[in-house]
C-alpha cells in the first residue's frame, strides 16, 4: 500500500489544475470489479461492502442518471454472491476485527459498537465476543491496561496522578470501560502492580 507522505512518484496533477477524470457510469460488471478490488485490500462485512458499492451507485446516479433501484439490485446480487462463495464472511470478519481492536486496547463496548457500525449482525457479534473471551478470559482487564498505557493514564503518568485522576477516569469511561474496571487500573500503585496481576491471573487460568 502506497504511503503518500513518502512517495517519490509524479506530482499530483489535480493540484496543478488539471481537472479530474469524470468517473464512468456504474454497471454491474464495474461494480463487481470494484467489489473484488475492495475485498482484496480490506477486510469487510457484507453490509459494509454493500455500502461501498452503493456510494458508487449514488455518485453514478448524480453524474450519469443511473437507475438507482436497478444498480442497487446489482449491488445486492454481488454481495450475496460473495457471501455464498465465502469471499465475505461476517462471522470471520467480526472475530478478526474484535481481536485486532482488543490488541489495540479497545473495550468490549467499543468493539461491539464498531462491529454494529460495520453492519455485523447480533449473532455474529456475540460469537466474536465469545471467541475473544475464550482466547483471553481477562480480556477487559487486558484491554483496560493497554488503553491506559497507550494514553499514559493513571500509573503510566509521569506526574500529577492525583490531580488528573478524574480526567483519567473520564477518558476510560469514554473508551467504554466501566467505573469499577477503570478505577482499578487508574488507582493501581504502579504499572508493575498491574503487570504482576496479569501474570497471576494467567497462572491461575493455567491451574
Amino acid at each position: 500500500m502506497n504511503d503518500e507522505s513518502t512517495s517519490d512518484g509524479p506530482p499530483n496533477r489535480a493540484r496543478e489544475g488539471k481537472p479530474r477524470r469524470k468517473p464512468k457510469p456504474a454497471t454491474q460488471e464495474r461494480l463487481r470489479k470494484a467489489a473484488l478490488s475492495y475485498i482484496d485490500r480490506y477486510a469487510t462485512s457484507a453490509a459494509n461492502l454493500r455500502e461501498v458499492l452503493m456510494r458508487r451507485v449514488r455518485r453514478s446516479s448524480r453524474l450519469h442518471d443511473t437507475d438507482t433501484e436497478e444498480a442497487a439490485r446489482w449491488a445486492d446480487e454481488i454481495v450475496q454472491d460473495f457471501v455464498a462463495r465465502k469471499l465475505v464472511d461476517d462471522r470471520l470478519y467480526a472475530e478478526n476485527r474484535a481481536a485486532s481492536l482488543h490488541r489495540s486496547g479497545a473495550s468490549r463496548r467499543k468493539i461491539e459498537m464498531s462491529l454494529k457500525i460495520k453492519g455485523v449482525g447480533g449473532s455474529d457479534i456475540a460469537a466474536a465476543m465469545e471467541a475473544l473471551e475464550a482466547s483471553d478470559p481477562d480480556a477487559e482487564f487486558t484491554a483496560a491496561c493497554r488503553h491506559a498505557q497507550r494514553r499514559r493514564l493513571g500509573p503510566w503518568r509521569r506526574d500529577d496522578r492525583d490531580a488528573r485522576r478524574d480526567r483519567d477516569l473520564a477518558a476510560m469511561a469514554r473508551a467504554g470501560f466501566g467505573y469499577r474496571m477503570a478505577s482499578h487500573v487508574i488507582d493501581a500503585a504502579d504499572a508493575e502492580t498491574l503487570e504482576d496481576e496479569a501474570a497471576r491471573r494467567a497462572e491461575e487460568r493455567r491451574g
